[in-house]
């Protein structure tokens, strides 16, 4: 048989035992073997015989075509590396392993980690406040502080600390171990905390520990809140927990929060009061109900309720008499002492910009930044300038409030001013106003955000429609010189909503330039601009600028500036106008630090918002409004005024509930802001009559107190300066030709005259030139045009923008 015929023999299972060689093959071939029984002619050789009488490579070849299966059986390889190195009984030892080592650190930890003296006394150190100078503003720390036994504290008011912080904390070992783990994860990654913290860790934290968010105190933490636990009854960790928690308003424990809040003892707390407390220890300054916006007071209500609804749910409280109670309003805060005047505000400030950094650069609570700053030995350098301050102050005196008599006219009690002056090259604020007395209105008029800005706003939709090369509806480019239509109450055009704004005393003014329009405060026209601009797009102008657009709707009425703002934000925004489009945040701090710690804070100079043109063109044109228009008076023909070149704009809301002035010089800009608020309930109320000085209707106007206020103080601490513009448009451009317009003027702003205007030496359309250029009345106007320029309101702002005849 051929080496091929045994190959075949091989693979049909082999009739006969292949040769060792070929030479044994020759010498003994194979013989049949007679099997009992019935006759065969072959007997089957075992496969492993067959097998070693192949040939090497032939074994080989044959290894390799049999099939996977267990290790060891016939035809099946060995186990691979890796799966003899992940076995179950290794992986399960391992795993075992990690668990002995873990309960062994643990072990070892908890042995090591002993409960400290308390430090919470020790820690709370006095702030030091500096001016810009390095003279010392303030001193601030004197703890407000008095512990009470648990037993004094009503036992429904302490149940409300539980319900709102730690349900189990009557039957839990003092820690949440869910709660670590995912706190000391968001530590190990940079995340700052995020909750989860029992009644035990927050007073171990308070009272044993400090705030800083890293691995080891938090590990300090889960130890100690385990020893403290075992050693400490429930009742000493909750009476711990109350009276070293911070409350807000200086209040340090529940006795001193109850004082300030609620001016009674804490034995003498409802359910709703202790409610309340309990909910502002999550965000103290935030949810102070006599500082906090209508976001603000929006949380902590809901947060009281969560509070009562979980003591219903622990059966703490009844639900009928849950279902009774009424949100409890907090007194109005008394300050404590060392702030008087304007320090307070400035202290108010400062404390707030470094929280706010410190809860962006540590990913932290605004509850958890307090802790870090209030009363913590911070030194904190302002960039308020002493002597510009102190001007800033004697001009508020001496052009407003020395005017006031409240025991003569009732309506003199109701006037706050606010007001902010930055420096456009730095961010830095230089001075600020922000009420007459820390101590006699505790709210911050220069921060305050709830009173319209009203025709102040008008610049931000120019510079939106200059920014963006925006164009009127029939394809005209919208700039200074740009023919819009001032017909009072006309419709404007391509808007969705219907919107027909009256400009102020219902004064009609034809075809007027945009230019006019400004000076002028002309809101048929600025109204009909923002639709053409697009109200998206002015509003993503206004929030570059550093107007707070959040929550606020793109619709026609906003371009009346029907929204809040705040001085500080109108600062912010010409300041950037100032600064050519670059970005100018104002910021109080010029530095802040403690023993081993300094603050880094960001640059008050951002980013280039918009085009500079765009911006040096509405620098342009806002001196107009100065030179001849609303704020001529009080501003331009300033006997004060040294050369300085100035813009600005006026801004009157129709109900007369604010006045404002917001204009610069080329070095210096301020905000200034009058605001009715009734002295009793603290609502928003009319400014008319105020002072007793103001003849006819006596509406407090833009380009009345607020212009002479900020014309008193920049004229008193600026020096001649120009703008550097680089632009060819606006007032403060020397025009070389007179604009035409077309026979039969356009009745809608968006037809714009075929011929487009061209500057004039002296432009003979603009109303405020000449007598023959006054504009005309409607058929029945309701009142007569003011008869100078100071007293010329610039807002037309209702308190429903969308109806123009409320509030006229």
């Amino acid at each position: 048989m051929g080496r091929a015929d045994e190959r075949r023999a091989r693979q049909r299972g082999g009739r006969r035992a292949a040769p060792r060689n070929r030479t044994s093959q020759q010498a003994a071939p194979a013989m049949p073997v007679q099997a009992e029984g019935p006759t065969t002619t072959a007997v089957e050789a075992p496969a492993a015989e067959a097998a070693e009488g192949a040939t090497r490579a032939e074994r080989r070849r044959a290894a390799a075509k049999k099939p996977p299966g267990k290790p060891g059986a016939p035809g099946k390889p060995a186990k691979g590396r890796i799966r003899r190195l992940f076995t179950w009984k290794k992986m399960l030892g391992a795993f075992f392993t990690v668990c002995l080592l873990g309960i062994g650190s643990f072990i070892a930890l908890y042995m090591m980690v002993s409960v400290p003296e308390g430090n919470a006394l020790a820690q709370t150190q006095s702030n030091v406040y500096k001016y810009s100078d390095g003279s010392v503003l303030a001193r601030k720390g004197t703890v407000n502080r008095e512990i009470v036994d648990l037993s004094k504290v009503p036992k429904a008011v302490q149940h409300t600390f539980v319900a709102a912080e730690n349900k189990t904390f009557y039957t839990d070992n003092g820690i949440d171990l869910r709660g670590m783990a995912r706190g000391l994860y968001n530590t190990a990654r940079g995340r700052g905390t995020q909750g989860g913290s029992t009644i035990t860790q927050q007073y171990v934290k308070n009272y044993y520990l400090d705030q800083d968010q890293t691995v080891t105190r938090k590990l300090k933490e889960l130890v100690i809140s385990l020893k403290v636990d075992r050693e400490k009854t429930k009742d000493e960790i909750l009476a711990g927990y109350i009276n070293t928690s911070y409350y807000g308003r200086g209040a340090y424990g529940i006795q001193a929060a109850a004082q300030a809040y609620y001016r009674v003892d804490a034995d003498k707390l409802t359910v709703e009061q202790g409610a309340y407390l309990a909910a502002l220890l999550q965000a103290p300054s935030q949810y102070d109900w006599a500082v906090a916006g209508p976001v603000g007071k929006k949380l902590v209500q809901a947060r009281w309720n969560y509070v009562l609804d979980n003591m219903v749910g622990q059966k703490w409280l009844d639900k009928s008499e849950r279902d009774a109670m009424k949100f409890p309003i907090p007194k109005d805060p008394k300050p404590a002492s060392g702030l008087e005047g304007q320090k307070g505000y400035l202290v108010d400030l400062a404390n707030t910009q470094l929280e706010n950094q410190l809860m962006k650069s540590q990913n932290i609570t605004r509850s958890q930044a307090e802790a870090q700053v209030v009363d913590q030995g911070w030194t904190i350098t302002l960039n308020i300038d002493p002597k510009k301050q102190a001007k800033l102050e004697a001009a508020v005196k001496s052009q407003l409030t020395g005017k006031l008599d409240g025991k003569k006219r009732k309506v003199d009690n109701n006037v706050q001013a606010g007001a902010v002056s930055v420096d456009p090259k730095t961010g830095k604020i230089l001075a600020l106003y922000g009420g007459v007395d820390y101590y006699k209105h505790y709210t911050n008029n220069a921060t305050r955000a709830d009173y319209q800005p009203a025709s102040t706003f008008k610049p931000i939709i120019l510079a939106a429609a200059l920014d963006q090369n925006a164009k009127t509806q029939n394809g005209k480019d919208i700039n200074a010189d740009t023919i819009y239509d001032g017909t009072s109450g006309r419709p404007v055009k391509g808007s969705d909503i219907a919107f027909a704004p009256p400009n102020e005393d219902d004064a009609n003014y034809g075809n007027i330039t945009v230019q006019t329009a400004m000076n002028k405060s002309v809101n048929s026209v600025f109204a009909q601009m923002g639709v053409d601009v697009g109200m998206k797009n002015v509003l993503k102008t206004a929030d570059d600028l550093g107007l707070d657009t959040q929550n606020l709707q793109a619709v026609p009425a906003m371009t009346l500036g029907s929204m809040g703002a705040s001085p500080l934000e109108m600062a912010s925004v010409y300041a950037t106008l100032d600064n050519h489009g670059q970005k100018v945040t104002p910021s109080i701090l010029a530095s802040a630090e403690k023993t081993g710690r300094k603050v880094e804070l960001p640059d008050p100079i951002g980013d280039q918002v918009i085009s500079a043109e765009a911006a040096d063109q509405v620098t342009s044109v806002l001196t107009g409004v100065v030179d001849d228009g609303t704020a001529k008076a009080s501003v331009a023909q300033n006997p004060l005024r040294k050369g300085q070149q100035v813009a600005g704009k006026t801004g009157t809301s129709d109900s007369n509930k604010s006045a404002w002035f917001t204009g610069y010089t080329p070095d210096l800009v301020t905000s200034v802001g009058l605001f009715g608020e009734d002295a009793k309930t603290h609502n928003q109320v009319p400014l008319t009559g105020a002072t007793g000085l103001i003849p006819g209707t006596g509406r407090i106007n833009g380009g009345g107190y607020p212009a002479q206020i900020w014309a008193t103080y920049t004229f008193g601490v600026t020096k001649k300066a120009k703008f550097d513009l680089s632009t060819e448009l606006g007032a403060a451009v020397q025009p070389t030709d007179t604009p035409s317009f077309s026979e039969t003027p356009s009745q809608t702003p968006s037809q714009t005259p075929s011929q487009t205007p061209t500057k004039s030496a002296t432009p003979s359309q603009t109303p405020s030139q000449t007598p023959s250029q006054t504009p005309t009345k409607s058929p029945d106007p309701t009142t007569s045009a003011p008869s100078t320029p100071s007293q010329t309101p610039t807002g037309g702002i209702t308190d429903n923008p969308l109806d123009p005849a409320d509030g006229q």
